[in-house]
């Protein structure tokens, strides 16, 4: 006799007004929750089917959701598998903004000034240890890419994961990574400067390190005002720079 599987999902009564939107909340909460792990197979659509009493097109559709907002792999023929929680999709959305014109790119930018300050501020109070080992290893990083625009950009998106990863919160995390297009845009707009000296790829990188600093010391204030003087610094210089490139029209 087959033994019966205790329901995994768990998930609400489901509605005939938003079948697949309550199928998708549902399998949403246990991936979140640790009853999928990254890398584990889904059931079957008519399994998943069966557990909610609905339809094998609505798990479909369910399915389909999911695998838009980035929670799980689906391949033709094969069973959907669960996705590690990142920032993809909103990076994607993000690029796709930041590069559509110079309004755009200055509002992203603007958003990660807001953003960052608050980050900061609670990577100070929590100083994870994996964050702080981040921001170290980007500054070893950016002193070794200094002149290497390519290099620099890379190290200085790990600067500041590192960051969201002293502040031990998930979410977090998630969201920074989301903000990897804005910066990656500012960044090599910042160095298409040609009179760019050493002692400014120093200047950028002393700035980061002022804010590492304040950090490991656990000084939310500091850390504030120091990753303030860095966008004030490096951010606006980019933008000016996108200004002249476009001819000053805001348009692409």
């Amino acid at each position: 006799m087959n033994a019966v599987r205790k329901p995994l999902f768990a998930g609400k009564p489901v509605t005939p007004a938003r079948l697949a939107d309550t199928v998708s909340d549902a399998i949403a909460a246990a991936l979140f929750d640790g009853r999928i792990a990254p890398g584990e197979a889904l059931p079957a659509e008519g399994e998943i089917a069966r557990e909610f009493g609905v339809s094998k097109p609505i798990a479909r559709e369910a399915l389909r959701q999911l695998a838009a907002a980035g929670l799980i792999l689906t391949q033709q023929g094969k069973v959907a598998r669960a996705k590690a929680m990142n920032g993809e999709p909103m990076e994607r959305i993000y690029g796709y903004a930041a590069r559509s014109s110079l309004a755009r790119l200055r509002e992203a930018n603007e958003m990660r000034r807001v953003i960052e300050t608050g980050i900061a501020r609670l990577a100070a109070e929590r100083r994870d240890p994996a964050g702080l080992a981040a921001m170290e290893r980007a500054l070893r990083d950016m002193v070794g890419s200094i002149r290497e625009p390519a290099g620099f950009t890379e190290a200085d998106i790990l600067f500041h994961l590192g960051i969201a990863l002293a502040t031990g919160n998930t979410m977090i995390r998630v969201q920074m990574e989301g903000m990897r297009s804005v910066q990656r845009e500012v960044s090599e707009l910042f160095s298409t400067r040609g009179n760019r000296a050493d002692a400014d790829w120093n200047a950028t990188v002393e700035r980061h390190r002022a804010i590492f600093e304040a950090i490991a010391a656990g000084a939310p204030d500091l850390a504030e005002q120091k990753i303030i003087a860095h966008f004030e610094a490096a951010d606006i210089a980019s933008l000016e720079v996108a200004g002249k490139l476009e001819g000053g029209d805001g348009q692409r």
